[in-house]
């Protein structure tokens, strides 16, 4: 049975920093229902591993590695997939990066490294890879935002500020580009079992505290992200434009 509503076949998705965690679960959850998918980092080697291992299952993967911080990288990385492996008509711009101290003894070189790697990231692969969508009258662009976007939490501030900044650009996205065809949206994770938060899950006095201030009691696994990045992915979100949707087992929904 197939449901052509949710179908990516034909499609051709770059996922950014996809060589691990929640981005190489979308990517492998992107592949499964139909989607020729581009592999991105900035260590070859793991893009490689990455690509090798979604191969081996049979899906249709290409790797390219480029650095998503580096505007003309951007650029040249884009250019190449679109004239060597096809239209990108799905862009999940997941590249992400979390550094925690004191907020009075936050490390400039950390703050900046978020703001790059958090926000900028998302700017110049949205906007280089929009330039070709545009033309074309069509595209999907999913951002990968946080419950942070919404909350906070002690020593990670200007995380909280970079993830703020991709829902807001996330809707600027969408003001300016619905109008030529594009769906902009961003999903915005809770907590989930990914490397970023391997301090998180080591750690039994948080994961305590966080199974008990989540209503579902738990962690998320990172594949129960994958229907949300389908649905925004495929025809079934035609009109579905400049939203958040979180994926938080409750946590902002409840005190």
């Amino acid at each position: 049975m197939s449901y052509p509503l949710f179908g990516l076949e034909g499609r051709l998705a770059l996922i950014t920093g996809s060589s691990q965690g929640i981005g190489f679960a979308l990517a492998k959850g992107l592949a499964a229902h139909g989607a020729a998918v581009v592999i991105n980092g900035r260590d070859k080697s793991k893009v490689d591993t990455a690509v090798a291992e979604l191969k081996a299952l049979g899906f249709s993967v290409h790797g390219s590695s480029f650095d998503v911080t580096d505007l003309s990288a951007v650029k040249k990385g884009v250019g190449t997939i679109e004239t060597e492996i096809g239209a990108i008509d799905i862009l999940v711009n997941n590249a992400g990066m979390q550094f925690r101290a004191p907020l009075e003894d936050f490390p400039d070189d950390k703050w900046q490294q978020l703001l790059q790697t958090n926000i900028s990231s998302v700017f110049y692969a949205g906007q280089s890879v929009a330039t070709h969508m545009i033309k074309r009258g069509r595209g999907k662009i999913i951002n990968i935002a946080s419950v942070q976007s919404e909350l906070a939490r002690p020593s990670i501030a200007p995380y909280t500020a970079t993830k703020g900044a991709v829902r807001n650009l996330t809707r600027g996205m969408c003001t300016d580009w619905a109008r030529y065809g594009l769906q902009v949206n961003a999903i915005a994770p809770g907590y989930f079992k990914t490397p970023l938060n391997q301090a998180l899950i080591d750690n039994p006095d948080f994961s305590s505290w966080l199974e008990k201030r989540t209503p579902a009691g738990r962690w998320g696994n990172v594949e129960e992200l994958v229907g949300a990045a389908v649905f925004l992915a495929s025809d079934a979100s035609s009109f579905v434009n400049g939203q958040v949707i979180h994926i938080d087992g409750g946590i902002t929904a409840s005190l």
